[in-house]
């Protein structure tokens, strides 16, 4: 008998009797029927990987006890739906209770501190428009875009210690403007 036709019952009875091969034979055919399962119970890839992990090292120790009364794909899915659901119930658990969640400092900014920061960039936003056209391409690509000095050098096929120049100059007339228009370098 090969591999592919061995029944998964004979290859249960095999990891019974501590063959490794066998598990491995048994999570090739029903890894990812479990780990779907899984996902669709959890509503967690990362849940599901785990779970469908764990459903296998469960073979591997209950296997001596499989009495067959069901297809191996059954008693898998039956372990995986016992594995999800006690981690979904202790995950319910560990969440946080409503007085204890009342007593979490709230972090937001007040009111005040959001109109302030909204206008402050407002008037940065401003500053930078008012910049030459080479200034404002590398402060847009950088601040705006996250792209790395190597990369805007890539972009405007300049050297990078010209885009390096051209940010020390343009965020020291951002500052002096900020400065001038009596914001703090600071935020808000």
């Amino acid at each position: 008998m090969t591999a592919a036709t061995e029944t998964d019952r004979a290859l249960v009875d095999r990891v019974a009797k501590g063959d490794r091969a066998a598990v491995r034979l048994l999570f090739m055919r029903h890894h990812a029927r479990v780990y779907r399962f899984v996902a669709r119970q959890t509503g967690s890839e990362m849940m599901a990987d785990d779970i469908a992990n764990e459903v296998f090292l469960e073979l591997w120790r209950q296997a001596p006890g499989f009495e067959g009364r069901s297809e191996v794909s059954t008693w898998l899915l039956g372990i995986a739906r016992f594995k999800a659901l006690s981690l979904l119930r202790k995950k319910k658990e560990d969440w946080i209770d409503d007085e204890a969640a009342a007593a979490v400092p709230d972090s937001a900014d007040t009111p005040e501190v959001v109109t302030m920061k909204e206008d402050k960039a407002a008037a940065l936003r401003r500053f930078i428009d008012a910049l030459p056209e080479e200034h404002r391409t590398v402060i847009d690509l950088a601040y705006y875009h996250g792209q790395s000095v190597t990369e805007i050098g890539e972009v405007l096929a300049i050297p990078v210690a010209t885009v390096k120049t051209r940010m020390f100059y343009a965020r020291k007339k951002l500052g002096e403007a900020l400065k001038a228009a009596g914001y703090d370098r600071g935020w808000p």
